[in-house]
């Protein structure tokens, strides 16, 4: 019995001296991983956090370049920009545009990974090939489908005659301005949620698939029951970070349309831009900025709230 007593008390005291040298260790790899952090957190501090905060304060002046003075006029910036008319039809065509392109991005992307993850003769070679649009700059990207979308000599619009279709003025239309947009972002940038997707489809254990295919399962039911539902935090992260990307769209209007026809496609970026760059408005440009980064937040916890609630991290 004594020994017995002598045992544990050992192994307690063991245990006791255990203790502190795990605290160290602990202690020293924090200690590591904040060294290793900090130049990124610096970098984020002075070029990201303070522009954050500069951004807010001057929301609060009338700050004009061409003028000396600066009052302080409070929430008058964020006053006149709930009554302005031009910032709601910005807004929604910034909405209406990130919908569509998320929307289509997220079922192509997810459609092109699981063709890609087939075992069929090339699937290397279409990967790399329906990612290489992705590597192309906004310039490019919006010039090519310029000329794709022309109604005198766009290849599109040579492929519809062929259906007895006659010319249709995409970029000319205000009902259609929005959607040939979108399909030119989406064409441009399915590639890297597609990459996202062919990691999660890897991800996903083989024997699941051949339990369900033993239990007698098909194709549409594996995909549904199995594949679906383990895709919910690549699905979760695709959406999230379309929707910031997206509500930030600026080169394509820019490029493409100059914001038109009419304001069919002018943007919340593109309307800040032309407050702040042309009519030298900073102090309203920056409550615009402010205002844009509150209505991506909340559209951010919403897809968080619907999707992020059936994620098992």
């Amino acid at each position: 019995m004594e020994k017995t007593d002598a045992i544990v008390t050992s192994a307690s005291a063991t245990k006791q001296n255990r203790q502190p040298f795990q605290m160290r260790l602990r202690t020293r790899e924090a200690i590591a991983a904040y060294i290793f952090l900090a130049p990124f957190i610096i970098f984020f501090s002075i070029f990201v956090v303070r522009a954050v905060l500069s951004a807010v304060n001057i929301s609060f002046y009338d700050w004009q370049i061409l003028r000396p003075s600066r009052p302080y006029v409070g929430f008058a910036n964020y006053q006149e920009l709930f009554n302005d008319y031009v910032w709601w039809i910005a807004v929604r065509n910034t909405i209406i545009f990130t919908a569509m392109t998320v929307t289509g991005t997220t079922i192509i992307a997810l459609t092109a990974a699981v063709a890609v993850t087939q075992n069929i003769p090339g699937a290397g070679f279409f990967r790399v090939l329906l990612y290489m649009p992705t590597l192309l700059s906004v310039g490019v990207v919006g010039l090519t489908w310029v000329w794709m979308l022309s109604t005198q000599f766009g290849i599109i619009n040579y492929g519809l005659s062929f259906l007895g279709i006659r010319p249709v003025n995409w970029l000319g239309d205000e009902n259609l301005v929005l959607p040939a947009l979108s399909l030119t972002t989406i064409w441009w940038g399915f590639g890297f949620p597609m990459l996202i997707f062919i990691a999660g489809l890897q991800g996903i254990p083989e024997h699941l698939y051949e339990a369900a295919k033993i239990d007698g399962a098909n194709g549409r039911q594996l995909f549904f029951h199995i594949t679906l539902p383990l895709l919910r935090p690549s699905i979760l992260f695709v959406t999230v970070t379309g929707v910031i990307s997206h509500f930030q769209v600026f080169g394509q209007p820019f490029i493409m349309t100059s914001g038109g026809p009419g304001r069919g496609s002018f943007t919340v970026i593109f309307y800040l831009y032309d407050i702040a760059w042309r009519a030298f408005r900073m102090g309203y440009g920056s409550a615009v900025a402010v205002a844009l980064a509150i209505i991506m937040g909340i559209f951010t916890l919403i897809q968080f709230r619907i999707v992020g609630r059936r994620v098992d991290y």
